[in-house]
Order: structure tokens, then C-alpha cells, then sequence
């Protein structure tokens, strides 16, 4: 799928890799594993993207640290996979798996069964040796209406930690509620995902989950002590804060600029 992908964009254009992760994700829907909703939340992220000026700021760079430290401090980790993040980053989500020794969940808000088993082949495709929540999804996730409540007894439900990249807000606080640590992936530092998670990495997904298998790489070799100072250290609230200014200042310094077509 991604060489031919790839060749449907040339590569001098000036918004090649924007234009090559909208390709994946219409490809996505397309193959039937990529929800509607989620080529609408992909455009609204983009949005966020070019206010922080489409790199992995300083405050997302803590919270990467602090996520690799987290899952590799848990007993319990689960990466919960939805169809954007199957269309775009699947071979990173499957060596952070293997890194910090995480199992792999589909979890889905437009669930069908057809679309989570399209999911795990993917994740399987790209060396998942296990994937849960396709035919084990039958335990639920108390206070929550959507299909989204349907996890694995193996997985979600047990894990104390939960990485969930472009996650739901109500999910994020129904899990927070059942005394998981969340982690996620938004580019919008104002929404109830990003103030009610555990940790918020305020990036793009296509940058932040390779970063977070280098930093989880580095962090493995350190010691317990080692990991849980860098999590103590960590303020989410502050993340937030400080992803906001970097968005304030951008904005006044371009304000500032002659903005220019060419």
C-alpha cells in the first residue's frame, strides 16, 4: 500500500508528506478500515499542525520522555489502534509494542468486526505476533455508550497503562476513571483528550510514534529509579501551558511578517 501511495505523489511538491498521509488515509478508507470521522478529525488536526508550524516542539519532546518512561515502567501496557493510526504508523506501533513489551489492542468508535479484523492483518502484516480486540473484544469499559467500551479482557481492561493515539475524549476520562494512566497523540492541546489524559504529546502522529520508539529504545537501558525520576518530573498541565505559548508566539511572530503566496 505505501509504495503505491507514494507514487500517486510527486515528490517536488511543497506539501509532499502532507499530501502522502491524506493519500494513506483516503487509501484507508478506501480498503474499508479508515472511518469517515476520521479523514474529518485528521483535516482538524492538520489545522493544529500549522499553528505549531508542523514540528515536534519542546514541550511534545518532554512528553515523548515521559511516555517512553511511563510504559516502560508499567506491568500492564496496551497500545490501543484505531484506522488512522493502522493507516499511518502501523510498523511503529508494532516495534514500540515489542520495545517496551506492550500488547496490541484494536479499539474502535464506528466498530464493525469487518474493520477491526482489517486492522489486526494490517498490525500482523508489519510483525505483530498478537493483536486483541477482534473476536476477545467482550468485556466493557464501565460508563461508556459508544462501541468504544468493547475491550479485551487480556488487554484494555487490565492494562494500568493505555497508549491511545488520536483518542476520544470520553474513552480518555472513562479509563483515567478506572485508574489507568493514559497517554495519547493530539495536536489540539484544548481537547478533553489533551486536558484529561495522563500525558498529552501535543504532535503529529507521523513524528511522535517514531520518536517515541527512539526514546523508548534509549530509556530501556536505564534503571527503574532512572525512569521513574523522569515520570516524576513530568507535569502534563505544564505541557499543555507551554504548547499553548508556542502556538500564541507563533501566531504574533507571523502576525509580524509579510505573508507572502510565493
Amino acid at each position: 500500500m505505501g509504495e503505491e501511495v507514494e507514487s500517486s505523489v510527486p515528490r517536488t511538491h511543497p506539501r509532499y508528506k502532507s499530501l502522502l498521509v491524506r493519500e494513506r488515509l483516503i487509501k484507508g478508507f478506501e480498503e474499508g478500515y479508515v472511518a469517515r470521522a476520521g479523514l474529518i478529525a485528521h483535516g482538524r488536526g492538520e489545522c493544529f499542525d500549522y499553528l505549531i508550524g508542523e514540528t515536534t516542539i519542546e514541550p511534545a519532546v518532554k512528553a515523548i520522555e515521559a511516555a517512553a518512561a511511563a510504559l516502560l515502567l508499567a506491568r500492564n501496557p496496551v497500545i490501543s489502534v484505531n484506522g488512522n493510526v493502522a493507516a499511518l504508523v502501523p510498523e511503529e506501533v508494532v516495534r514500540l509494542a515489542d520495545v517496551v513489551n506492550a500488547k496490541l489492542e484494536v479499539n474502535l468508535f464506528y466498530r464493525t468486526e469487518d474493520r477491526a479484523r482489517r486492522i489486526a492483518e494490517i498490525l500482523t502484516r508489519h510483525g505483530a505476533r498478537e493483536v486483541l480486540g477482534v473476536d476477545d473484544a467482550v468485556a466493557e469499559i464501565p460508563e461508556l455508550l459508544s462501541q468504544r467500551r468493547k475491550v479485551s479482557r487480556r488487554g484494555i481492561l487490565i492494562a494500568d497503562v493505555v497508549l491511545a493515539p488520536l483518542e476520544d475524549g470520553d474513552r480518555t476520562e472513562a479509563l483515567r476513571r478506572m485508574g489507568k494512566s493514559v497517554i495519547t497523540i493530539d495536536l489540539n492541546p484544548l481537547s478533553r483528550t489533551s486536558r484529561s489524559a495522563t500525558i498529552t504529546i501535543v504532535d503529529n502522529v507521523v513524528r511522535a510514534m517514531p520518536k517515541m520508539v527512539e526514546y523508548a529504545r534509549e530509556l530501556s537501558t536505564y534503571s527503574r529509579e532512572g525512569l521513574t525520576d523522569i515520570l516524576n518530573n513530568y507535569d502534563n498541565n505544564e505541557t499543555l501551558v507551554q504548547a499553548l505559548k508556542h502556538i500564541i508566539k507563533r501566531l504574533d511572530e507571523l502576525s509580524q511578517s509579510k505573508l507572502t503566496l510565493f
